[in-house]
Formats: structure tokens, sequence, C-alpha cells
């Protein structure tokens, strides 16, 4: 469920299915019919597990501290449709998203398409529109037989490879990096985040086979943490940048931080952006992203952890934020993620759980999520809103967790944003 695209839909009268259809052909006629806007782009695509947004973010911030204009396409969304399409971080405007309905239905798109597909298409029209030098491009499910898979980047990113959407790119961790792995393209650099041994061969294999450079955190890019800030080093490249100091907490965002300085290495040359060291460090520290460590209230923190992967990440994190704070979690889940090891992970950390419910068709009942909890402290929490306001006053702190379509539904109640 996309938030607010069926507003558009219905005022412009173009019909898209509500669910995810991999294959490359649909998208490819639509965007024929539209004139291939994605052609004209210059385009860092990214795929992973977890660490894409973070990713897109440091990214984004680096390349606008060197004066390019930058566009994103991300999801799910933060609070709308209209937060998915951005250029230099300001949301597609409802105007300019008519504009793009009109020209999409002009050109015949209506029952064509999925929503992501027709969602995508109307972000590379935007893109062209607004002129932008670059645009930073998220995958929405895999890679290879993801809609965005229509470009030809400047570099490809892949962050991580774990268990997930096991229905539609297989149940083992070579099938799924498989699918990452379509997003490499013929003689493009592909920049690789830490990586189970079988997902990194099948990468390798893919790399060498189109004949693209490789960067791998831990092989050719390192991060070394310190406290007076992270240390970047490229032994490719030869460079290194100490003194970097993130806004975003976590070991996990310094390798995401690494990844993204690699990346925007390869924008610069195809650019020919002299890469300014001074630059970098203040993109790295302006870089924030909602959901991800947040505090949007005071001591309650919002964190879209919904995987295995991104639940370790998150137990790590508070472990290095709050060493000796006393832990509660607020969560609600899809049905179609790993909810019992989610909880088992944060587990460690807590025992004291409130479920939710929250408005999407894919979520776990806030009674399911309960029965599968071994906390001792836990119960299903009726008034959200009041809840959170009143963990403002409690001891210790609240970390609202799970599905970011939940993060969605609560910032609107708790922030009143609309």
């Amino acid at each position: 469920m996309i938030v607010g695209l069926d507003k558009y839909k219905n005022e412009w009268n173009i019909k898209s299915s509500n669910e995810i259809k991999p294959g490359l052909d649909a998208i490819k006629h639509a965007l024929n019919l539209l004139d291939n806007p994605q052609d004209k782009l210059s385009v860092v695509h990214i795929a992973g597990t977890n660490g894409k947004g973070s990713t897109l973010t440091f990214i984004e911030q680096i390349a606008m501290h060197h004066g390019l204009n930058v566009g994103k396409f991300m999801s799910p969304c933060i609070v709308d449709v209209h937060d998915q399409i951005q250029s230099n971080g300001e949301s597609i405007t409802e105007q300019e998203f008519n504009q793009i309905f009109e020209r999409m239905q002009r050109a015949g798109l209506s029952g064509k398409l999925t929503d992501f597909e027709l969602l995508t298409c109307a972000a590379f029209l935007y893109f062209v529109n607004k002129k932008v030098d670059l645009v930073l491009l998220e995958t929405g499910m895999g890679g290879r037989e993801d809609c965005t898979n229509v470009v030809t980047p400047i570099v490809s990113v892949i962050t991580s490879i774990s268990l997930e959407h096991t229905k539609f790119l297989g149940s083992d961790i070579s099938s799924i990096a498989k699918h990452k792995a379509g997003i490499i393209k013929h003689e493009k650099p592909v920049v690789v985040g830490v990586l189970p041994e079988d997902a990194m061969n099948v990468i390798e294999d893919e790399a060498s086979e189109k004949n693209s450079p490789l960067y791998v955190l831990g092989r050719q890019i390192y991060v070394i943490p310190s406290t007076n800030g992270d240390r970047y080093l490229n032994e490719i490249l030869g460079i290194d940048i100490s003194h970097l100091n993130r806004t975003l907490p976590g070991d996990h965002q310094g390798e995401n931080m690494t990844l993204a300085i690699t990346a925007f290495l390869e924008v610069a040359k195809h650019f020919s952006v002299k890469v300014d060291a001074e630059k970098i460090k203040e993109g790295v520290h302006n870089s924030k992203l909602q959901g991800r460590f947040e505090e949007v209230l005071q001591n309650v923190y919002f964190d879209g952890a919904h995987n295995p992967a991104s639940s370790q990440m998150l137990v790590s994190t508070i472990k290095q934020q709050f060493p000796n704070e006393y832990i509660r979690f607020i969560i609600g889940m899809l049905a179609d993620k790993d909810v019992k090891n989610v909880l088992a992970i944060l587990e460690t950390v807590s025992d004291e759980f409130y479920f939710v419910d929250f408005s999407n068709s894919r979520a776990m009942n806030a009674e399911q999520m309960l029965k599968l909890s071994n906390a001792t402290k836990k119960n299903v929490l009726k008034d959200r809103e009041g809840f959170i306001k009143s963990c403002t006053k409690l001891p210790g702190k609240t970390i609202v967790t799970g599905s970011l379509y939940l993060l969605t539904d609560l910032r609107k109640e708790i922030l009143n944003i609309e």
C-alpha cells in the first residue's frame, strides 16, 4: 500500500494493481510510451536488505555539499507518497504530481502497471522535469526483476544481504544475492558492504562476468571508528579522510557512510567534480534519516527494525548509546516478516513489550505477536498515542520499532503530521 497514491489515480482515472509482479516487461513498455525518461538521468542504483535509506542519505548530503542537484526515489514513505520522490530534500508537490499524472494518462498507462511501477514512472518523469544532476534510486524489492532496474547507473551499491521476501526472491542467501546482483551493469563499478560468503560469491561472479570494478568493505575500502570521528580509507584511489563525525549513531552507520563515500567518488569522476574532504565531512555530519534511531519525543525513539539483521543492529546501537538505561519496546510488524526471531533479538535488551495494531493489510495482529513473545512484561496497547506521550515521563528509553508503516501511522498521530 502506497499512502496517498490512490488520490492521484482516482483524479486522473489511472488504474494500477496493488500487488507485486516481478519483471521488467511492463515498465519497459510504459517507459517507452513516455519517451524513456530513465535514459536521460545519471543514476546511483542502491539495493540491499538493510541500509539502503541511510546509504542513500549519506550520498545525497555529500553530493549536495559538492553543488550537485540531487533527486531521490525511496520506499516506503515516511508520511505519504510525496516524500518518496524528492529533489534536494524537498518532496514532490501536489501540482507536480498532477502534471505528471496527466502526462501518464495521455500516454495510456492505465491498467498496464502495478502501483509501484506507476510510481517509478512518475519519479523518472519528475527528475527529468526538475533537471536534477544526480538521481539516487532505491530498489523496491530485490534488484534483477525490480522495476527500478531499467537504468544504466554510474555506480551500483549493494549494502547488505540477508533473508527477505523469500516468496519472490528465493529461500536461501545465494538466490537472494542473485536478485541483488542484477543491478550490476557492464563495466560499471559496484560498491558492496559486508556480506555472507554465499552472497559474496554470487556478487563476485556477477561483477567478473560484467567486467565491473568491485569495491568491497573490509577489502579495498575501510572505516576505522574513533572517538574523534570515523576514518575512511580507499586503497584503490589512495584516499584517506579522518574526523568524519556522524549524526546517525551505530557502527552499521559507519559502514553505510563508507559505502556512500565510495559511491560518491565515482559520481565525482562522472561529473568531473573536485572532491573536497571538508565537504564530505559536512555532508556526513548533516545526514539525518527519519525512522533510524530518531528521537521523536523526549526519551522516545523511532527505529524501523523489521527483520533479524536490522534488529541486531538496533540492539547493538542501544548497547552503545544507552549502556545502563532501562529499555521498553513498542512494536508492530508485518506478518510476512520473521517476527519470532526479531522479538528474540530485542528481548536480549528488554523484558517489557507493548504490541500494537496498525493500518496495513499485511500487519500481524497484536494479540498474535504477544503470543510469540517470551517477555514476562507484555501487553497489547490500545491507546497508542496516549501511552507513547506518557513514556516521556517514565524512566529509561522507549523504542518504537518494527514496520516502517507503523512508524508512518504513529508519526501522524503523535506529531500531528498530515
